[in-house]
């Protein structure tokens, strides 16, 4: 049975009745609270609540621009992600993932962030955060995108032999290098790729799906998990075979409904392929 988790929308303030409403909602994995680190008996609360239901740890999420050219803010997000990393680290959780961010001003879409020079200065920045952290069980990850690394299987590959530290793990969304019509049509092709040259090192997934909208500029949107056409039976499969728990993670929802439809719907495909 997968470590399928989401979002839940209550609070968060009583860890085990947190790590409970999780079990009613058929989840085995789960995202990392927002605890300040410095709030050690929390943390060991949440630990402890999550472990006694058998429910994974996943990931913390950073979210922030690693590699502005704002030289304070750079400093303020580097920050940020090595106490998310720390936090990761502490709770027990498998990784805490970030987008690399941009070099440049303005919106993540300007083609210096595919560089050569973004290429070294990503890898700078894993290395320094890894270095900075030296976590002992949590693993750091960078979330695929389109418009900066790791962009791509080959991009991923090249920062792992770049950064070259087994602290530092591949974090799956193929919705997110879906960059055209060839994988869009093909799926199941570029899941197979993802979990065959970066399955030692694949830590933690996320859970979308994807639609080319009409018009005649090619235009791709995520939507939620089977209403698009991602081959969630190839990307389950491919889970499965890994032969050890790696959390899929439903994402970018707006509502408790929609993790609900989301979470049935990924249920129904390991159901199905199970029969």
């Amino acid at each position: 049975m997968m470590r399928l988790g989401g979002i839940l929308f209550i609070s968060a303030e009583d860890p085990e009745a947190f790590a409970e409403a999780h079990v009613r909602q058929g989840y085995r994995a789960a995202y990392c609270p927002d605890i300040p680190l410095s709030d050690t008996a929390r943390i060991q609360a949440f630990r402890a609540a999550f472990a006694k239901r058998d429910i994974l740890l996943a990931e913390t999420g950073a979210w922030c621009n690693m590699v502005t050219p704002d030289e304070t803010e750079r400093r303020q997000n580097i920050a940020k992600t090595c106490d998310k990393l720390a936090l990761a680290d502490e709770l027990g959780a498998l990784c805490c993932v970030n987008f690399i961010g941009s070099v440049a001003p303005g919106e993540y879409r300007k083609p210096v962030d595919l560089s050569e020079d973004a290429f070294a200065l990503a890898v700078e920045t894993v290395q320094t955060i890894l270095n900075s952290v030296k976590p002992k069980r949590a693993k750091f990850s960078l979330e695929m995108m389109q418009t900066q690394f790791p962009n791509s299987v080959e991009s991923y590959l090249r920062l792992i032999e770049a950064i070259d530290d087994e602290r530092f793990a591949a974090h799956i969304d193929p919705v997110n290098i879906v960059l055209s019509l060839r994988e869009y049509y093909d799926t199941a092709a570029l899941i197979r790729d993802c979990f065959a040259r970066l399955g030692r090192w694949i830590i933690s997934c996320h859970a979308k799906d994807i639609i080319l909208r009409p018009g005649l500029a090619l235009h791709f949107d995520e939507t939620r998990p089977g209403t698009g056409v991602l081959d969630y039976r190839t990307y389950l499969s491919c889970l499965k075979a890994l032969g050890r728990d790696v959390p899929l993670m439903i994402e970018h929802l707006p509502n408790a409904e929609a993790f609900d439809e989301a979470r049935d719907y990924v249920i129904s495909v390991e159901e199905e392929m199970e029969e």
